[in-house]
Formats: structure tokens, C-alpha cells, sequence
């Protein structure tokens, strides 16, 4: 399946967002705690605001590192948003709504002050769940 990126570099403020993250996490690797912000970004019913977002850090990664085994889910989460979000499904729009989600995602996981340890993103993961089967 196409991946709406070849690769992906984070703004500055996405990095410094996720080097706090990985502090209280203690997870360390960038693409795990990237896959739970853009999951994190998806789950909301609005949009992500139509922002320019800089590609100003010297954090990369590829599509392959930043999916890893769930890369074709993913892409189809994404594909899937982005029907529902009444978007085309153009490569450039799906690159765009990518960055979009990753950013916004990274943004609430370090906003979210009850993320302190693992543990509270893996709750964060289960109340999204029940609130999904009412």
C-alpha cells in the first residue's frame, strides 16, 4: 500500500514536545510515541486546523520506521479520516492531513498532564475505546 510519505522531519517544537514524552514515558523510541500521537490525533471528531507546520528539526524518520508492522493499517486509518473528513484522497492531501494528525497528536499527548508513565497512555488508549462502544 502507498504511504502518503516517504519520510516524515518533526518541526522543533514537535521534537522538544517528544524528548518530554519520552522522559515520562521512559518510552524511547521516536516512531512508538509518534503511532500513539497520530492514533491519539485521528480519534478526535474535529479536523486538525489547516496550519503550516515547519520542518525545522533534525528529527526524521521514514514511513517504514514510523509504521512498522501497523504501516498498512495506519495508511488506511489515515485513507479512512480522510474520506470521512470529506477530503480527496489525493497524494498531496493525504501527505498534508499525515502531518497534520502526527503534529496535532504530538501536541495533546505532551499537553496532557496526566501522562506521566506508560501506563497512562496505555488507560488514555482504553477510555477512548469504551467511550467509542457507547
Amino acid at each position: 500500500m502507498e504511504p502518503p510519505v516517504n519520510s516524515i522531519r518533526l518541526s522543533q517544537t514537535a521534537k522538544d514536545q517528544l524528548l518530554k514524552l519520552k522522559r515520562s514515558t521512559k518510552i524511547e523510541q521516536w516512531n512508538i510515541l509518534c503511532r500513539w500521537a497520530f492514533c491519539r490525533s485521528l480519534a478526535e471528531t474535529a479536523p486538525p486546523s489547516l496550519v503550516p507546520i515547519p520542518a525545522d528539526s533534525n528529527l526524521e524518520m521514514t514511513w517504514r520506521i514510523f509504521g512498522g508492522d501497523m504501516a498498512d493499517i495506519l495508511i488506511l486509518a489515515l485513507r479512512q479520516r480522510c474520506d470521512r473528513d470529506g477530503l480527496e484522497l489525493t497524494p498531496d492531501i493525504l501527505s498534508q492531513q499525515f502531518r497534520l494528525h502526527l503534529h496535532r497528536g504530538i501536541g495533546y499527548l505532551a499537553g496532557d498532564s496526566n501522562i506521566r508513565k506508560i501506563e497512562h497512555l496505555v488507560n488514555l488508549a482504553s477510555v477512548n475505546e469504551k467511550a467509542d462502544l457507547l
